[in-house]
């Protein structure tokens, strides 16, 4: 009897080992269904929420495109001259992708997005060096405005495609009417530039 409960008592201890060293399944990848685009490619087929409606500053020196890849697939992002003249006075441009077009907290309109965790997006310069002052999410006023804001702060752009994320952890996200922005000054870039957008989309 003594022997057998040893035995179990050993076949316990390597089971519990096995199991503490088994492989725990990886969470599934997030699928096309689960991300709410601001902006995709077209040959993605995916329905933008938000529309680049929202020009700020010297909008005389901003110039938005959306332009076909040159592999022909159908593939498409948004190209964005900033020539940096100052036509207004101001010093600086930018754009809001708004919903509905031109909301500036005046009427009803965007979504909650609660369920998402974060927003990413792909960009990149025409030649590299190019100053954003900050890519945003929210920060629109009014009575019907944003009901919060979260920005990545200063970056220079490479150029290479590069993936960049605005954590919205903790935001209160429940009406967003303002679901994409950036701008740049005049200071930070006398001579303008050239840069590029793709898939901007929030993620869970």
């Amino acid at each position: 009897m003594k022997q057998n409960r040893l035995a179990v008592a050993s076949l316990s201890l390597l089971v519990a080992a096995a199991l503490a060293h088994a492989d725990v399944p990886a969470a599934p990848a997030p699928s096309a269904k689960d991300f709410f685009y601001v902006f995709a490619s077209k040959d993605k087929h995916e329905m933008p929420h938000y529309a680049p409606s929202g020009w700020m500053g010297d909008t005389g020196d901003l110039k938005y495109e959306e332009v076909k890849d040159v592999d022909n697939t159908g593939a498409t992002y948004v190209k964005i001259l900033y020539s940096a003249k100052g036509s207004k006075g101001a010093g600086w441009a930018g754009i809001y992708w708004q919903n509905p077009n031109n909301n500036w907290g005046a009427r009803a309109g965007g979504f909650n997005l609660s369920k998402f965790k974060k927003l990413t997006f792909m960009a990149k310069g025409a030649i590299g060096g190019e100053k954003i002052s900050a890519f945003k999410v929210g920060g629109i006023s009014g009575d019907f405005g944003d009901t919060d804001s979260a920005d990545t702060g200063p970056i220079e752009l490479t150029n290479a495609w590069k993936t960049y994320a605005i954590d919205l952890t903790g935001k209160d996200l429940s009406r967003i009417i303002g679901g994409f922005c950036f701008s740049a000054s005049r200071d930070d870039n006398p001579n303008g530039f050239t840069f590029y957008l793709n898939d901007i989309r929030y993620e869970p």
